[in-house]
Parts: structure tokens; C-alpha cells; sequence
């Protein structure tokens, strides 16, 4: 049976909206797990409450630890967390969630007891060697290389080398729960540069925060000192990612829209849009009521690396196939293996439009033409949605294939697309 059909709403007007974004994916998945394994208990305010999110979650209680929840809103809610320890005999769904299959192997393996782990169908396609090679080197019993797999503990730590060329998701994964380990960890990268060092900088400053000792002053080695994780009250930044397709519809309609509570000092990664829209042709301001992003009425093509924001992929090829001129975006070969093939999918899409795509072998290139409306199909992959949805601004009849899949970070996306284009505040 095929995924529901929604049809992109196509912009009449400008765009003058406030959009008011939950809580970060990466970052509360992160405090959630650190706060599972501190020495008390703590409690992580304005998490996301997304797909991602609630299977964390779910992981999190499975292996022992007690999570009441407060102040919940669909979007966002309040964890009061009580640590326990850490028990196997527990079966892990991961479902499509990159932080839940390759950040809570390393906490499984401090129990003594098996602990399984299975997900989606094309979970099972995504890279997890690494992580589980690197773990199986610590000492935990791990049969598989990818999902379905099984891990038992308990390991002690100590050195190893990990290849993260493929996704920093390995490496935040063993760090974030090193301090838990006997002799803590040293990991050495071997291999080409990692992917997204921005969330390899935001896993170390949340170690640190929680009161963990992390040494990354030698480049490509991190090691953490094996100590309590500190029991805290941590509140979770607004997703800076998922403001892209908000931001991108003032570009598109000539608008502005407005994103309160952006940081003034972040490590996520999204706070590149400010850049790299105004590469693009826009105008970024930071004002009292938030960051405002206006359009300028033109959408100039762009040429970047985005090897250190690829989550941001998508959303920057939906706006440069409304630019003025060509795009080459480069650095992102590893997106290949995310939720889908996400080079192979917006080649795909975008050229089903009647746009020109084509792809190199680390990125696109993408060279503007008009478009016409038909299907965007987003193969399970939240942001190939909401890049159709940017495109149907536009593109009078385009129809976003399975919009619900934006449940994954962003659950309230369609309602918070239309509030966007009434002008709601």
C-alpha cells in the first residue's frame, strides 16, 4: 500500500511568520542517554518529542533506567531521569534513528546480560561496522556487523581504533558512554576526515557539561577519563536544523521569517544557515525577537562544502533548484547512507520535476530549470519531505509523498508549514 499523498502548499504571498522550533534531536538524544548513565538522578527540560526521541527513550528504560515525563506538549516534554543499573535481557527497537542504533550499543555493553537490537527494514542497509568492530576490540561479545545484532558486556575500556570517515555517529557513540567504563577510552580515528565535526565538538562539550574529563588536544585522538557522570538539570536548544525549510520559504517567497530562542554560542550544526543562506542571496539578522532571514528576491546558486553540515543536504538542493544559477554542493558523500540513499534520492526527485541533478562522487551538481508539479516521494527520510515542501512553495502541484515521516524530528511539520504561510505567530 502507497504512502499517503500531501500536496504541497503552493505561496501566494510573502511569507512574514514567527516559527517556533522544539527542542534539538541531537541534543536531547544525547542528554537523554548521559543523563541515563549519571550518578543521580536529573532532569533534561524542552526535549524533542519526536520518533527519534521516544525511541531514545524507550532504549534508555529497557536498559534499566526510569524516565517520568512532565510538562509535555505534542512536540516537547520535560524527563525527570533516575539512573539504574545498567541491565541485559532487554530487545532494542532503533527504528530509522542514527543516535539510537549507534549510541546505545556502548551502554549495553556494560551489562553483563545479551542485549538485542533490530529497526526498520532499511536500518538494517545503514553502516554500524565500525562501532561494533571497535566495541568487539574492547572486549564486549557482539555477534553481526550490522542490524540485527546482539551485544554483551561487561567491557573495561582502554584503547582502540576507529575508522568515522562513514558517520561521527561511531565516535560520539563510544565517547559518550567511555566514562562509565573501567579504564575509560581512548579512541584514535583511522581513516579518511570524519563527517560533521560539529557534532563530534557538541558530543564533547555535553561530556563536559555532565562533569566528564575529555582530552581532544591532539587531533584525531579523544580520550575520557573513566568518573562519575555528573547528575545535572540540562535544557535542550531549540533544532537549528529543522529551521532550514522554514528559513528557505522567506528565500523562496520574498518573505521573512523569524526563529526565536537561535543561541548566541551553539555547537549545532545548523547554525551554519546563517552562512550559507546568505551565501544564497539572503538577508540574516539577528534581532531582538529572534533570527530573522529575509528573502531579497533572488536565490543565487551556490558552491559548497557541506561535508560538515550534511543533514542540511536536502534543503539546500530543493532551494538551488529555484536559484538563478548553478549549484555544486561536494563533501557529503557519506549521505549515502543515511535514512536512504539521500544523493541518489534527490537526483531522483528533483529531475522527476523536470529539474537537471546529476551526482559527483562526493555531492551534486545542480543546475536550475523550470519545474513542474508531480510527485516527491521521501522514501522514509524526513528531509527529503520537507525539501519537497520547500520546491511545492514554488511549483504549483507537487505532492509530498508520506509527510508524516517528519515525525521522526519535527512531528507537528504540516500543521507548522500552513501556520507559517497564514502568518501565524
Amino acid at each position: 500500500m502507497s504512502a499517503p499523498l500531501w500536496p504541497a502548499p503552493t505561496a501566494t504571498e510573502p511569507v512574514r511568520a514567527t516559527v517556533a522550533l522544539p527542542g534539538s534531536k541531537s541534543v536531547t538524544n544525547r542528554a537523554l542517554l548521559l543523563a541515563a548513565l549519571a550518578e543521580g538522578p536529573g532532569t533534561v527540560r524542552r526535549a524533542l518529542r519526536s520518533r527519534d526521541a521516544d525511541l531514545m527513550v524507550d532504549a534508555l528504560r529497557a536498559l534499566g533506567a526510569t524516565m517520568i515525563p512532565s510538562d509535555e506538549s505534542a512536540s516537547a516534554v520535560d524527563w525527570a531521569i533516575t539512573p539504574g543499573p545498567v541491565t541485559g535481557g532487554a530487545r532494542i527497537d532503533v527504528g530509522l534513528a542514527g543516535t539510537v542504533m549507534r549510541f546505545v550499543p556502548s551502554m549495553a555493553a556494560l551489562a553483563a546480560d545479551e542485549v538485542f537490537f533490530d529497526g526498520d527494514p532499511h536500518a538494517r542497509k545503514r553502516p554500524m561496522g565500525p562501532i561494533l568492530h571497535a566495541l568487539r576490540a574492547l572486549g564486549a561479545e557482539v555477534s553481526g556487523d550490522a542490524l540485527p545484532f546482539t551485544i554483551k558486556g561487561p567491557l573495561t575500556g582502554g584503547e582502540v581504533r576507529l575508522d568515522a570517515s562513514g558517520s561521527s555517529q561511531f565516535l560520539s557513540g563510544l565517547l559518550l558512554t567511555a566514562a562509565r567504563f573501567a579504564k575509560g577510552v581512548t579512541v584514535r580515528h583511522d581513516g579518511p576526515p570524519i563527517p560533521s565535526q560539529p557534532h563530534i565538538r557538541m558530543t564533547v562539550q555535553m561530556l563536559r557539561e555532565f562533569g566528564v574529563v575529555v582530552d581532544d588536544s591532539e587531533p584525531d585522538v579523544w580520550r575520557v577519563e573513566p568518573g562519575p557522570i555528573g547528575a545535572r538539570d540540562f535544557t535542550v536548544e531549540p533544532d537549528l536544523s529543522n529551521a532550514a525549510p522554514f528559513l528557505c520559504a522567506a528565500m523562496v517567497t520574498g518573505g521573512t521569517v523569524t526563529v526565536p530562542g537561535w543561541p548566541a554560542h551553539t555547537t549545532q550544526p545548523g547554525d551554519q544557515l546563517r552562512t550559507l543562506l546568505a551565501d544564497m542571496g539572503a538577508s540574516v539578522e539577528h534581532t531582538p525577537d529572534g533570527l530573522a532571514v529575509t528573502g531579497t528576491g533572488r536565490i543565487a546558486g551556490i558552491e559548497a562544502d557541506l561535508r560538515d553540515v550534511a543533514e542540511l543536504t536536502p534543503t539546500i538542493a530543493a532551494l538551488a533548484t529555484l536559484a538563478d544559477s548553478p549549484s555544486r554542493i561536494g563533501g557529503v558523500a557519506h549521505i549515502r547512507g543515511h535514512e536512504t540513499d539521500r544523493l541518489a534520492a534527490l537526483v531522483a526527485e528533483i529531475n522527476g520535476l523536470g529539474g537537471d541533478a546529476n551526482e559527483t562522487e562526493d555531492g551534486l551538481e545542480i543546475r536550475p530549470r523550470p519545474l513542474s508539479g508531480g510527485v516527491f516521494h521521501s522514501y522514509a527520510d524526513h528531509r527529503m519531505a520537507t525539501a519537497g515542501a520547500v520546491i511545492g512553495l514554488a511549483v504549483p502541484g507537487v505532492e509530498v509523498e508520506d509527510i508524516a515521516t517528519t515525525g521522526k524530528t519535527l512531528p507537528e511539520f504540516a500543521s507548522m508549514w500552513a501556520d507559517m504561510l497564514r502568518g501565524a505567530r
